[in-house]
């Protein structure tokens, strides 16, 4: 695992981590990255009032607006919004990913804006001949996708089309249309070594992406029948993003390695029918320096974010700018890890006509980690977290629905973050345990309130919880996964509920979840992949006073794949997702249910590799 970009043992790490390779993708026998987010790791991730391609993604308790507490990064390329816009995940082929790193409660020195409840860092890998994959299923699930690359001594260049398309699970809308989607993807990834120790990147890539979703049903519709249509019509988005990144790497000599990247992406969100919609141009760049000896590794560096967000009747801008130092240091069956950040955020309003606006923050974060290697076979470790999350630039402004007149609420603080982790690792030929227990104290943590319907803060909070993950090999030929989380998330004061909201739950916040996980090797080329999901019932997101008279409902869902080589090249598989037909939704607070994943659906699939 590599994400304080240190190279280490997963046992040795000073923090909590969960780590997903090529080999744990290939046998889910998922499509998408959404599928397997949400059947396979420990995050908490839910189609966003019914949109897959940017979900809802939390985890340790951070609830509705997880995703502004989660940073998410693409070989470093950041995929957070400078608005409440969730990240878009819907643009990664699941087939360029060679490993998913999940940090709880660290990554603010090296990711700062944002990283409050913790990272995840996808990595990509240069690809080695060529495949072809092709699925159907019920409800007009399809897609395809090619891949291609070669790997040599000196260059290495990847390439891969993504196309899926689905007709959707609801019943059609007044104007004749399902809640239908597609996306299509490309992505090119090339790398050369000129010289001795250095190393050249380039990645660009596209996606196009449109779909339907339905709206909210009453608690008697979902009740008779959650695909129903109301006799409203679906919403309809469409999404373009287009990215380009340049990177280096050079070995300097043994001691020291320098990197540069950069990073560019425009991405367009339209509603349809209207004609214009909202752009956004994100340019980062980053400048690290790493120096090691025996066992000593410190790295140093600047990075920027530069956000623009363009409507038709304004420009808002969110800049970044940060400075980092972290070091690690193993002596014995030690791991010692510490770190700080600087970073100033600058915000700029800038509209047609009327008065601009502009603030300025400068904030910091530190981290400490240790490890204590115990035996071969066991670990513990200790981590505390000094993090913080600025309002992204919608926090600002209050929309009146009534008239549609946008107004100036004012400039909110950033939220503080201070996270004690400590747990252990204990690790066998045939078992991988991890155990973590966490309490975070909080202040000023973003949210919307929702009587007055403003965006601003509450004053102090806290989440605590216990969180287990275990790979066990039970025979030779199966093998079975557990990762379960406990979480309670507490308001402790807030002025703005009028003392409604003091020593309530956070809504949204499943106090259990749990994925249980069952890989049988059937025959020597067949495997066989179940999966449960389970989280408990809680309040309705917009529920804060704990007062509403229907509560979230528990979310379940059981999945299962069956993988079969049939030849040296060729590869079939079936699944099914939701196998027992479990009606889900997404309760925002009475009778305003989102329905999601309350159908069972099937596919056929095959892979030709070259």
């Amino acid at each position: 695992m590599s994400a304080t970009r240190i190279d280490m043992q997963d046992q040795d790490a000073p923090y909590a981590s969960e780590i997903h390779t090529r080999q744990d993708i290939e046998r889910s026998g998922a499509n998408s990255l959404y599928d397997y987010l949400a059947q396979q790791t420990s995050l908490q991730i839910l189609p966003n009032y019914g949109n897959r391609y940017t979900p809802q993604i939390s985890m340790r308790g951070y609830g509705n607006d997880g995703n502004q507490n989660v940073v998410l990064t693409v070989n470093g390329r950041r995929l957070n919004n400078v608005d409440m816009m969730p990240q878009l995940i819907g643009s990664i082929s699941l087939s360029d990913i060679e490993r998913i790193e999940i940090t709880k409660g660290s990554g603010s020195v090296l990711f700062g804006d944002g990283a409050t409840a913790g990272t995840i860092q996808i990595y990509t890998k240069p690809r080695e001949g060529a495949s072809l994959e092709t699925y159907a299923g019920n409800y007009g699930n399809r897609g395809a996708i090619a891949s291609v690359g070669m790997v040599r001594e000196k260059f290495d260049l990847s390439a891969t089309l993504d196309h899926g398309k689905t007709d959707g699970l609801s019943d059609k809308d007044p104007t004749g249309h399902s809640d239908n989607s597609e996306a299509n993807t490309w992505r090119l990834a090339a790398g050369v070594k000129p010289i001795e120790g250095l190393r050249l990147d380039l990645e660009a890539g596209a996606s196009n992406i449109d779909t339907r979703y339905p709206g909210s049903l009453t608690q008697a519709q979902f009740d008779a029948n959650p695909g129903m249509n109301k006799g409203s019509k679906y919403t309809h988005q469409k999404l373009e993003t287009e990215h380009w990144s340049v990177g280096a790497e050079y070995q300097i000599n043994q001691q020291w390695k320098v990197t540069a990247r950069h990073h560019n992406e425009e991405k367009s969100s339209i509603y349809r029918p209207a004609t214009s919609g909202t752009d956004y141009d994100y340019i980062s760049n980053e400048l690290a320096l790493q120096y090691s000896h025996d066992a000593f590794v410190i790295n140093a560096g600047m990075q920027d974010f530069d956000g623009k967000v363009s409507q038709t009747t304004n420009r808002t801008s969110k800049e970044n700018r940060g400075f980092f130092l972290h070091g690690q240091y193993m002596w014995d069956a030690w791991t010692l890890s510490a770190g700080a950040r600087k970073e100033q955020v600058k915000y700029r309003y800038n509209a047609l006509s009327g008065e601009s606006l502009a603030s300025d923050k400068d904030l910091n974060s530190w981290e400490l980690g240790l490890n204590h290697k115990v035996s071969q076979q066991l670990s513990v470790f200790a981590n505390y977290s000094d993090a913080f999350v600025t309002p992204d630039i919608d926090r600002f402004f209050t929309t009146d629905w009534a008239t549609g007149i946008k107004s100036f609420n004012g400039f909110i603080e950033p939220a503080k973050a201070k996270t004690l982790t400590i747990g252990a690792n204990h690790q066998t030929e045939r078992n991988r345990l991890k155990v973590s227990a966490f309490y975070a104290k909080l202040k000023n943590e973003i949210y919307l309130e929702p009587f007055g319907y403003q965006n601003t803060n509450i004053d102090k909070s806290h989440k605590y919880g216990l969180e287990v993950q275990d790979r066990i090999q039970i025979t030779p030929r199966i093998s079975g996964l557990i990762n379960y989380a406990w979480t309670r998330a507490l308001i402790d004061r807030e002025n703005d509920g009028a003392g409604a909201y003091n020593g309530k739950e956070m809504p949204g916040v499943s106090r259990h979840s749990v994925v249980l996980g069952l890989n049988w090797r059937i025959t020597e080329h067949g495997d066989l992949n179940l999966t449960h999901t389970w989280r408990s019932s809680t309040w309705a997101s917009g529920d804060f006073d704990n007062n509403n008279k229907q509560k979230q409902r528990a979310y379940q869902s059981t999945d299962v794949t069956y993988r079969h080589q049939v030849a040296k090249h060729l590869e079939m598989y079936a699944g099914v997702s939701n196998l027992f037909d479990r009606s889900n939704g997404m309760w925002v607070r009475d009778d305003a249910i989102y329905p999601i994943n309350f159908e069972r659906t099937w596919k056929l699939g095959a892979r030709i590799s070259f």
